[in-house]
């Protein structure tokens, strides 16, 4: 979406506000998970730097909320968003005593660590 929308207006005036489609099996989710990830790569290989550097705006209600260049909202974001998310998996994993999978390299939870 960062590459191929100038901006996201999270709450569009006069307009309905953007919702995720519904997924109701696993199947569903991950077809939608395999097209979204299909569709990145061909976004990511079909940009240059120099439209990376270009202005990419997040609204609410049509009002700037932020303004970066686009390669700073993709890293931002994305991948620092869903560092922070599978930091919050291992946390709720750990409240409910199951072993932390490998995410980065061993855990202390796999044996001789």
């Amino acid at each position: 979406m960062t590459i191929r929308q100038d901006e996201l207006d999270l709450n569009p005036p006069g307009k309905p506000k953007p919702t995720p489609p519904t997924m109701q099996t696993t199947r569903e989710l991950l077809d939608a998970f395999d097209k979204a990830v299909a569709g990145a790569r061909e976004a990511l290989q079909g940009t240059t730097d120099e439209f990376l550097l270009t202005t990419w705006r997040l609204l609410v209600g049509g009002r700037v909320v932020s303004e970066q260049p686009r390669y700073v909202v993709i890293r931002d974001a994305t991948l620092n968003h869903l560092a922070h998310h599978r930091g919050q998996l291992t946390v709720y994993l750990r409240l409910n005593d199951v072993a932390v999978p490998s995410v980065y390299g061993p855990t202390a939870d796999e044996p001789g660590f």
